[in-house]
C-alpha cells in the first residue's frame, strides 16, 4: 500500500519538538488523544480508560506491569491506550473488505495496513479458486475443523499456538484441548521473549519469576535495568522510577541504545512534573554498552566490588558484600569470586564496551544502595547466552543479599498482559508429571507425557514438512518467528490446515494452510456475557498477581464468540467424548472453569474463585522471596561459565555488525499503531538502520542512503533484508539497530540460546551493502522505463 512520506531528522539529537523533549509529557497526552481520533472513538475510547486496570474493569491488553492496590482514577500509559484504541476501534474488517482483495494482494500490505483495517466481524473460510477468504457460518467452520483434525493421524502432526494475551481460563482449555487430542506442542510467545528467564532463573533461585512486588518499588534504593526500554514497553514502570528518583534513589541503565524515556522523563500523572519543560533526570547513570556486552559489564562490576570487599577486610573495616546472608543461602560463592579476581580488565572493557572507570562507578552506586532491584528485558533474553547474563544478574544481587528483602530482588518485566498466567495454567511444552497428574486425575484422562515443540521447534518442524495443522489462540505467529521467508514458504506449500483465533487480520492470516480458517473472537475490553451473567477472566501479571477482568464494551459484532467458546466447540466437534469433561458446561460459566484450575493446581490456587474477588487480586506464593530455594543445592547458585566471554559474538575483533532488533515506539509485538517513532525521532517509515555515524564515515554512507542487511550464518544459508534507510544515531560502534519484525527474515531458526531455545533476535550478527540504483528502483515498483 502507499503509506505516508519517509522524514526523519539528519541531526543525531533530533528535532527540538521531539527528539529533545521528555519522554511521557504532553507529547504522550497528545499522542493518547490523535490515536483515538485515528480510530473513530474519541469519546468512547476515552471513557474506556477510565476503567482500565481497576478492580471492577478490564485489565490493559498489552503489557503485564502490575496494577497497584490504589490506582489513579486515570491508570494507564500512552501505549496501553493504543492498544485499546487499537482493540476498541470503530471500523470494521467484514465479508465485504475480503471480497475486494485477494490474500496475494494482501500480502503486499503494511503489517500496520493490514491491522488497521479494524475488528473481524465474521468467521472466514479459505477458497483457493478465488485465493479470498469467503464469510462461512460458525457451525459449519467448527464442524470441518473438526473433522480435518480427526482426519490426522499422528496428533504431535499438529501445533497448538497460543498468544500472552489469551487468559487464564482460555490458555486452561486450550492446554486441555491439546493435551486430550494427544499432544504437547505447546509453543507460545514465551518462547520468543522470556523462555530464557524461565528456564535460567531457576537454576539460580529456584523459581521462574519475579521475586519483586510493586511494593517493593516504593522502598527500594537502586533499580538497575539492563536490556529494558519501560519508556516504550511498559510506560507505567516508569511511575515507579520517577517516584524512586523524586526520593532519593538511582537509576542505573544498562542499555546500547539511548532510550528517551530512561534518560528524562515527565510523568502524566504529575501536574507539577508536567510545567517543567524538561520534566525529571532518570537515569544517573546510562551506560551504553555493546550489543550483547552484558555477561562483561556485570562480571566487572562484581570484580570491583569482591575487590572492595577484600580490601575493607583487609583493613578491618566492614564487609561490602553481605557475608551472612551468603553463607547461610548461598552455594558456589567462592568458585565464583576466585573467577571475578581472575578476569583482566582488559577483557572486561573490551567485551562490554564500557571503561574500568564506568564498571567501578555502577558498582560504587550498587554498593552504597542498602536494597537495589534488577531489571531485564528482552535485551537480555534474546541472547545466544542471554540464560548466562541472567545468572550474572542474579550473581550481583546475591553479593549483597538482594534477594528476598523488601525494597529489593529480581524483576524481569514480563511482555504481554497475560504471557506468564498462561504458562501457569498449563501451556508448557515440557509440562511437569504433577502436572499431568493433576489434569488426568481431575478430569480421569490420560495425558501424553513424550515432550512437545516450542516455537523454534515447531518451526523447524514447519521447515521438515512435519506439521500438517496449525491452530493459533491469538497473536500474529508467522510473522513474530525468526526465519520468516523460510518458514511462511514451507506453511503455505505443506500445511493442510490453519486455524487462527483473531480480533484483528493480520499477516499469519494470510500464510495459509491448503485450508484456512478465521474465527473471529471478543476482546478483552468487550462484554462476555453468558445465560445473562456477565463473565469475569483473570490474568497474572509480570509479579505475579492474579486479578480479574471484565470487558465494558458492547461485542464488535453480534457473531464474535470468546476464547472460551471457540475452543469448547473445536473441541467438541474433535475429540470423543470423555465424561468428565464436560466442554459446553465448562465454557458457560468461568467460575467452573476456574474450579477446574484449582483441582489441577490446589496449591498453586486456593479458593481461586473467593480470591479473585478481593479488589487487586492476589499473589502466587514465591519461594525465593521467602529465602526458600527449590534448587539441586537447596540453595541460591552462583553460577558462571568461564567461556562465555571468549565466545561471545560481541567479540570486539568481530568484522561485522552487531544487528539489535528492536520495536518502535508506536508498536507493541508485532502490532504496529503507526509508522511514526517519535522516541527516535523517525516518522513515516519502519525501514531504517541506526547507525553510528563513525561506522557510516567508514562505510561512506550519507543519512537516507539505502542499505541491505545480510546474516553472517554458519549454515549456509543466504539470507538478505534490503530497503533500510540509513539515520545517523547515538549507538556504539559496530552496533546497528532497526526494528522488527521486518528484519526477523535475519535471524536463522537455529541462532538461539541453547538452555531456553529462544532466537537470539538482540543480537544477529550482520554484513552491509549500499543498494544500487536499479535494486532501489525495483523495490519502490519505479523501475526506469529508458
Amino acid at each position: 500500500m502507499d503509506e505516508t512520506s519517509t522524514t526523519f531528522s539528519n541531526d543525531l539529537h533530533g528535532t527540538q519538538d521531539h527528539a529533545s523533549s521528555p519522554g511521557g509529557g504532553w507529547l504522550a497526552l497528545k499522542a493518547v488523544e490523535q490515536h483515538m481520533l485515528r480510530q473513530r472513538i474519541p469519546f468512547k475510547g476515552n471513557q474506556l480508560l477510565l476503567k482500565m486496570n481497576k478492580p471492577d474493569g478490564f485489565d490493559c491488553p498489552s503489557c503485564a506491569w502490575p496494577d497497584p492496590v490504589k490506582p489513579h482514577m486515570a491508570e494507564f500509559c500512552e501505549n496501553g491506550a493504543k492498544a485499546v484504541a487499537w482493540e476498541a476501534t470503530h471500523k470494521r474488517t467484514g465479508p465485504e473488505f475480503f471480497e475486494k482483495h485477494t490474500v496475494t494482494e494482501l500480502l503486499e500490505w503494511s503489517d500496520h495496513a493490514l491491522e488497521d483495517q479494524g475488528r473481524l466481524t465474521h468467521p472466514m473460510r479459505y477458497n483457493a479458486a478465488s485465493d479470498k477468504y469467503e464469510a462461512v457460518e460458525w457451525d459449519q467452520a467448527i464442524a470441518e475443523i473438526g473433522a480435518e483434525l480427526k482426519a490426522i493421524d499422528d496428533p504431535n502432526d499438529v501445533e497448538f499456538y497460543t498468544s500472552g494475551r489469551a487468559s487464564n481460563e482460555a490458555a486452561f482449555m486450550f492446554q486441555l484441548l491439546g493435551r486430550l487430542y494427544g499432544t504437547n506442542n505447546f509453543p507460545d510467545c514465551s518462547n520468543m521473549c522470556h523462555e530464557t528467564t524461565t528456564v535460567s532463573l531457576p537454576m539460580s533461585l529456584g523459581v521462574g519469576k519475579a521475586t519483586t512486588t510493586l511494593d517493593d518499588f516504593d522502598h527500594a534504593d537502586a533499580v538497575f535495568i539492563f536490556g529494558q526500554n519501560a519508556g516504550t514497553n511498559s510506560p507505567r514502570m516508569m511511575g515507579e522510577l520517577f517516584n524512586l528518583v523524586h526520593r532519593g534513589g538511582k537509576v542505573v541503565t544498562f542499555n546500547p541504545l539511548r532510550e528517551k524515556a530512561l534518560v528524562k522523563f515527565a510523568n502524566p500523572q504529575s501536574p507539577a512534573d508536567m510545567m517543567r519543560p524538561n520534566g525529571t533526570d532518570i537515569s544517573s547513570q546510562y551506560y551504553q554498552l555493546r550489543i550483547g556486552g552484558d555477561i562483561a559489564a556485570i562480571q566487572g562490576m562484581c570484580k570491583a566490588l569482591i575487590e572492595a570487599d577484600d580490601e575493607a577486610q583487609a583493613h578491618g573495616e566492614k564487609p561490602v558484600l553481605d557475608h551472612e546472608f551468603i553463607e547461610a543461602h548461598t552455594h558456589g560463592f567462592e568458585a565464583f569470586v576466585d573467577y571475578c579476581r581472575g578476569l583482566s580488565w582488559h577483557t572486561l572493557e573490551a567485551h562490554s564496551g564500557l571503561g574500568e572507570h564506568e564498571l567501578r562507578d555502577a558498582a560504587d552506586t550498587y554498593r552504597r544502595s542498602e536494597r537495589v532491584i534488577a531489571c531485564w528485558g528482552m535485551g537480555i533474553t534474546q541472547h545466544r547466552y542471554g540464560g548466562d547474563a541472567i545468572h550474572q544478574i542474579i550473581n550481583l544481587l546475591l553479593l549483597r543479599g538482594n534477594i528476598g528483602k523488601r525494597g529489593a530482588g529480581a524483576c524481569p518485566v514480563r511482555g504481554h498482559s497475560n504471557v506468564q498466567g498462561d504458562r501457569t495454567v498449563g501451556i508448557f511444552h515440557k509440562p511437569t508429571e504433577e502436572m499431568l497428574s493433576g489434569l488426568d486425575k481431575a478430569f480421569d484422562i490420560t495425558c501424553p507425557r513424550e515432550h512437545g515443540h516450542d516455537v523454534a521447534l515447531c518451526c523447524e518442524a514447519i521447515l521438515r514438512g512435519d506439521v500438517k495443522a496449525f491452530v493459533g489462540l491469538g497473536g500474529n505467529f508467522f510473522r513474530a518467528i525468526a526465519d520468516q521467508e523460510r518458514v511462511m514458504a514451507a506453511t503455505l506449500d505443506k500445511l493442510d490446515l490453519t486455524v487462527q483465533i483473531s480480533t484483528k487480520l493480520n499477516r499469519s492470516h494470510l500464510i495459509h494452510g491448503k485450508k484456512a480458517y478465521i474465527l473471529p473472537c471478543l476482546g478483552k475490553t468487550e462484554r462476555d456475557v453468558k445465560a445473562g451473567l456477565p463473565q469475569a477472566s483473570t490474568v497474572e501479571d509480570g509479579m505475579c498477581m492474579v486479578h480479574a477482568s471484565t470487558g465494558e464494551l458492547e461485542p464488535a459484532s453480534s457473531r464474535l464468540r470468546s476464547e472460551v467458546t471457540i475452543i469448547s466447540d473445536i473441541a467438541r466437534a474433535t475429540l470423543p467424548v470423555y465424561p468428565k469433561v464436560d466442554w459446553a458446561w465448562m465454557s458457560e460459566d468461568h467460575d467452573r472453569i476456574r474450579d477446574k484450575i484449582e483441582a489441577v493446581f490446589p496449591d498453586v490456587f486456593t479458593n481461586f474463585n473467593e480470591r479473585i474477588k478481593t479488589p487487586g487480586g492476589f499473589h502466587l506464593y514465591n519461594a525465593a522471596r521467602e529465602r526458600v530455594w527449590l534448587t539441586d543445592t537447596d540453595r541460591a547458585n552462583f553460577l558462571f561459565d568461564a567461556a562465555r566471554l571468549d565466545s561471545s559474538m560481541s567479540a570486539p575483533e568481530a568484522t561485522h555488525f552487531q544487528l539489535l532488533t528492536t520495536r518502535g515506539h508506536d508498536q507493541f509485538n508485532t502490532t504496529v499503531y503507526s509508522l511514526d517513532d517519535r522516541y527516535r525521532d523517525i516518522y513515516g517509515t519502519r525501514m531504517v538502520a541506526m547507525m553510528n555515524p563513525d561506522d557510516m564515515a567508514k562505510y561512506g554512507l550519507e543519512a537516507g542512503n539505502k542499505i541491505a542487511f545480510s546474516t553472517v550464518a554458519e549454515d549456509g544459508i543466504a539470507r538478505r533484508v534490503a530497503g533500510f534507510q540509513v539515520v545517523p544515531y547515538d549507538i556504539p560502534s559496530g552496533c546497528i539497530a532497526s526494528y522488527y519484525p521486518e528484519t526477523n527474515p535475519l535471524i536463522p531458526i537455529g541462532y538461539r540460546d541453547e538452555r531456553s531455545n529462544t532466537i537470539a533476535g538482540k543480537s544477529v550478527p550482520v554484513t552491509i551493502e549500499l543498494m544500487d540504483t536499479q535494486e532501489i528502483e525495483k523495490q519502490t515498483g519505479l523501475l526506469a522505463t529508458g
